[in-house]
């Protein structure tokens, strides 16, 4: 039974040079072009189910203008949702609004994802990020002002252009804001990235274990429950969306680049975006066996605290 919906907004305004994701720099044309794709392939996809959670993610969600953005929770509003749901969107800080946020809530988002990644100015750079800490704050803040209070922040690691200590601010950081969810990455440099063209090695792995120790034993002494492999959370606050693919159950991808799995099927959607927005979405299709979905099951239950149920 699918109970989820996956949406890829693949615009940026500024592209990180550790990303290969799916995404493509801000373009109001492209936009336009892509909303109505995508319109036409939920229209197509969508059986009518009853929705318990939708995860709007990219790219950045963010970079679309208050114009596009209602666009978007237009067609999103054909999803029956169930009372219990949880609708969260990705945002980054040199693109999210007050604005926009009053706009999140307005069309019932309840769950917020912001990309932090760290404070450290010239780590920053290097990943060709901008963050402003005092507006990181202000933004917080006014989130939770406004009841938009289920807040997740994403805390990346494991630079080889960085130090342990700039790790630990990172975190005294995050600490000493008002949120309840927590997700951690250690990097990993991607092929064709801006790190790997320009050389960019992983750290020793002895090293990344250090920072995940010290990570899991600072956010557990701050009363966060690190219930899967990479994200911690107060009690209650667990990413529900996000324990639908660790389960294993069925969920609806719509966008560029995205997959679903239903009907014994996972499906992945083509990455041309120049296709997607022509309406041709080249699908693949990975049929799956029993013990397909045997060892589905195992791989992605053992991310969890939980585990699986022998």
């Amino acid at each position: 039974m699918i109970s989820s919906v996956y949406i890829h907004i693949p615009f940026c305004k500024k592209i990180c040079s550790y990303c290969d994701f799916c995404k493509v720099f801000y373009n109001k044309k492209m936009v336009k072009e892509y909303l109505e794709s995508l319109e036409n392939e939920i229209t197509t996809k969508y059986k009518g189910e009853t929705i318990n959670t939708i995860y709007i993610g990219g790219g950045t969600p963010s970079s679309l203008s208050i114009k596009e953005l209602k666009e978007l929770f237009r067609i999103i509003k054909v999803f029956k949702l169930d009372k219990t749901y949880e609708f969260t969107i990705e945002c980054n800080f040199d693109s999210i609004t007050k604005e926009k946020l009053d706009l999140y809530k307005e069309n019932g988002i309840n769950r917020i994802s912001f990309g932090l990644e760290t404070i450290n100015k010239d780590v920053l750079k290097k990943l060709n990020r901008d963050l402003d800490i005092d507006y990181v704050r202000e933004i917080i803040d006014y989130s939770n002002d406004i009841g938009l209070n289920n807040i997740n922040l994403d805390l990346m690691y494991g630079f080889s252009f960085s130090s342990f200590d700039n790790l630990k601010k990172d975190i005294e950081f995050i600490l000493s804001l008002d949120i309840k969810h927590i997700s951690t990455y250690s990097l990993i440099i991607e092929k064709n990235t801006l790190l790997d063209i320009k050389k960019y090695k992983n750290i020793d792995e002895d090293l990344d274990r250090e920072m995940y120790e010290y990570i899991h034993n600072t956010l557990k002494d701050n009363g966060f429950n690190h219930y899967e492999i990479s994200n911690f959370s107060k009690d209650g606050y667990e990413s529900k969306h996000n324990l639908i693919y660790w389960h294993n159950e069925e969920y609806y991808g719509f966008g560029v680049g995205a997959s679903s799995y239903f009907d014994d099927l996972r499906i992945s959607s083509s990455r041309s975006i120049t296709n997607y927005n022509k309406k041709i979405y080249n699908y693949e299709y990975e049929e799956l066996t029993s013990n397909d979905k045997y060892i589905y099951e195992i791989i992605l239950g053992l991310r969890l605290k939980e585990g699986i149920d022998l």
